[in-house]
């Protein structure tokens, strides 16, 4: 990221306040707990830094969102909130936005024309593994959305990560008392919801026509909703970019979290925790941010068997529009530091994995790992070069397309209406290919961030993908009268194919489907942080580096006694 993006995010910060004077009926819209004022940029009038709950700080810490409360009085809606507590990082820009404890706010935009009403809403939750991200980057601007298509109101939700928002405390002394502690995020964005459905017909909005969306942690999280009671009726419909409910944990793999938290703060009871100064909570974060949890499968708010659900009908209720990127992993190429420590971490992570399957999943996964199936590689190379392709190419289908076609076909064997699209287009950043988080460009229709794909979007197929997201968030059917869309079947399995022609196909990579997806049920874990570096890859490397560090001080020394 340039030092100029990273000053012009921080410069954008500001305070909104009580407003003074008389405002402008053009400009605001009166809600529950007051009235905001937006400001006009264009034909678009946005909203920001609205509360939707009260202040998660001092004795709501760690507690679940409280409703706003009532009030009369007139505020500006100028600045974001302020960024959830995390570690700054390149590849997130709202990172570098002040961050605070006090974060739950949502932005909205909307047409100028205030005639119009009952229109479609589009709530979408920003990704960033559940311990990064916000609405403050400028990639979830909503200003193009509207402009092209001012029959939308669009928001765009800020809820607790890491630290804050995905811990479980209930092995400590005093944690009885925080029993939502460990899926927080969620609950803030159940709470951001029913905002919505009390207050959006202030800005224009049906709230009965509600759709959910998000891209990473966030289509994990879109993917959840529709199977939590407490969410119910508060949307119709739902679209999830690259995330499922296999980005969720176990209890017992949320401990590891909780343990390094004890082991950098120091820190024993929840009233030691409760104590800590923000200032303070920032510093142990910044230790603990890398081994941050994913939404625990708690069995009380979220299920523990999620494919289960999705089988039995728990979500008939919602439509549903799925997809995932061809080269999902390679994102992690940029995010790891380099092609040498990806190779390292795919082979880590496949030789933690394999072990711990039976003998004839094993066999699956090693036959994946060396019969290429279909697949043209977009990277060739020399034969461990193309083994890493593979292995990536097993974690696409394992962490994001398979469980994401799992949940597609429980919902359309019910009855629900499910539309899959399988993403194409490349970024041009090289060995990304089509990489998670490459198709937000043409989301939002912000084609000059470059941040995920190199070079500026293309302006046919990001007309072609918008159109496509709305009308789907209005009428229920992403087809366009130049490509139809079919519902998936598990009969048909006919999925769009997104790239500059976009066209539907029947069973993509059928065959790899058929051979991994039994490797669904072992519920591989998504992080790195229970992984073990202990396996035969990496102690290789070590010897090798060893051997020649012993060599080169010989070497040296050889040098020397000659002299």
């Amino acid at each position: 990221m340039s030092r100029q993006l990273k000053a012009r995010i921080r410069a954008s910060y500001g305070e909104n306040h009580e407003y003074a004077g008389q405002p402008d009926p053009a400009l605001t819209a009166k809600c529950e707990n007051g009235a905001f004022v937006g400001q006009k940029e264009g034909n678009t009038l946005v909203f920001r830094g609205i509360p939707f709950a009260l202040p998660p700080t001092g004795p709501r810490r760690w507690k679940r969102p409280e409703p706003v409360q009532p009030d009369d009085r007139t505020f500006e809606a100028y600045y974001n909130g302020k960024t959830p507590i995390q570690t700054e990082w390149p590849s997130e820009p709202a990172s570098y936005y002040p961050q605070g404890e006090d974060c739950l706010y949502l932005n909205i935009w909307m047409n100028a024309d205030r005639e119009a009403s009952g229109k479609a809403v589009m709530v979408f939750f920003h990704g960033g593994s559940y311990g990064w991200g916000g609405t403050a980057d400028p990639m979830y601007d909503g200003k193009n959305l509207i402009d092209a298509h001012p029959d939308i109101v669009l928001v765009t939700v800020e809820y607790r990560l890491g630290l804050m928002g995905f811990v479980d405390f209930s092995e400590l002394p005093g944690g009885e008392a925080y029993p939502d502690a460990p899926n927080l995020g969620i609950l803030d964005q159940i709470e951001a919801l029913r905002w919505v459905q009390r207050n959006i017909t202030a800005f224009g909005g049906d709230p009965g026509r509600v759709t959910i969306f998000g891209e990473s942690a966030g289509g994990g999280s879109v993917s959840l909703l529709p199977l939590i009671p407490e969410a119910k009726g508060l949307f119709k419909r739902s679209i999830a970019e690259s995330g499922s409910v296999a980005l969720t944990l176990s209890k017992k793999e949320c401990a590891s979290f909780t343990e390094h938290l004890l082991k950098n703060s120091g820190l024993k009871t929840m009233d030691q925790f409760a104590a800590l100064t923000e200032e303070k909570l920032r510093e142990i974060n910044e230790k603990v941010n890398t081994y941050n949890n994913y939404p625990q499968r708690d069995g009380r708010l979220i299920p523990k068997d999620l494919y289960g659900s999705y089988e039995r009908g728990e979500t008939v209720e919602t439509e549903l529009l799925m997809g995932t990127n061809a080269n999902e992993m390679n994102y992690w190429i940029g995010e790891i530091g380099g092609l040498y420590l990806y190779r390292l971490g795919m082979h880590t992570r496949y030789e933690n994995d394999i072990r711990i399957l039976e003998e004839k999943d094993r066999e699956r996964m090693e036959e994946f790992i060396k019969e290429p199936r279909g697949r043209r590689f977009w990277f060739g190379g020399k034969h461990h070069k193309r083994m890493m392709w593979r292995i990536s190419e097993l974690y696409n289908e394992l962490m994001f397309r398979l469980p994401m076609i799992r949940q597609a076909e429980g919902h359309s064997r019910n009855g629900g209406k499910v539309y899959l699209y399988y993403w194409q287009e490349p970024s041009r950043i090289r060995f990304r290919g089509a990489c998670h988080a490459s198709e937000l460009i043409y989301v939002f229709g912000n084609l000059d961030n470059t941040i995920y794909n190199g070079e500026p979007g293309d302006p046919e197929l990001c007309r072609t993908v918008q159109e496509m997201w709305t009308r789907f968030a209005k009428e229920g059917d992403p087809g366009t009268a130049d490509y139809p869309w079919p519902v998936y079947t598990e009969k048909d399995r006919e999925t769009m194919v997104l790239d500059r022609t976009p066209h539907v196909e029947q069973d993509i990579l059928g065959d790899q489907r058929k051979l991994l997806n039994p490797l669904l049920d072992y519920k591989l874990c998504p992080t790195y942080a229970n992984m073990d570096y202990n396996v035969p890859f990496v102690r290789k490397r070590v010897i090798i580096a060893g051997i020649v560090i012993l060599a080169l001080a010989a070497l040296i020394i050889a040098t020397l006694l000659i002299d």
